[in-house]
């Protein structure tokens, strides 16, 4: 069995003249619920062993946010978890999908694009709030039988969605 935490990074602001997309930082509300997932992580056992995240600088203090609180295993950082879709995302967690749990911190749409894929069936509450969409700080729990590197749409369980909202 393997656990697969998804998690949007959190709330960026917005960007100001002459800054890309790509470096806009979390504004104090994304800081304060990056940490509050972390501890909310940390305290429900949801410690990943490898963590796949985006370059973006929101990813990146998102992943800082949530170091402060938990332990979030050794990390790689991807540019292409910035403008893959889903299926890209799959694909990159197949590749690294050699251990027992795996957070990838990432971006919408593909993000929840990949939760939905994934998650042939799940915890009915847990299904329900990530139905009514997929918000900054939003992390999706997705336990599969085998190994994540053979993980394959509809082939996993929604253990749980947490939000800052939630907590």
């Amino acid at each position: 069995m393997s656990k697969l935490y998804l998690l949007r990074h959190a709330k960026a602001g917005w960007a100001l003249p002459g800054v890309r997309d790509f470096d806009r930082p979390l504004d104090a509300s994304g800081i304060a619920d990056a940490e509050a997932i972390g501890a909310a992580m940390r305290s429900r056992n949801y410690v990943p062993d490898l963590t796949l995240c985006s370059n973006a600088k929101r990813a990146r203090q998102t992943l800082e946010g949530l170091a402060g609180q938990t332990d979030t295993g050794r990390v790689l950082f991807f540019d292409t978890l910035y403008s893959e879709d889903a299926a890209g995302y799959l694909g990159i967690i197949r590749d690294n999908g050699g251990v027992g749990s795996l957070l990838v911190i990432g971006h919408n749409p593909m993000t929840e694009d990949l939760a939905m894929a994934v998650s042939g069936d799940g915890e009915e509450a847990a299904r329900g709030i990530m139905n009514h969409g997929f918000p900054t700080s939003g992390l999706a729990v997705v336990r599969f039988p085998g190994s994540l590197a053979h993980a394959e749409q509809g082939s996993g369980y929604l253990e749980a969605f947490l939000t800052p909202a939630d907590l």
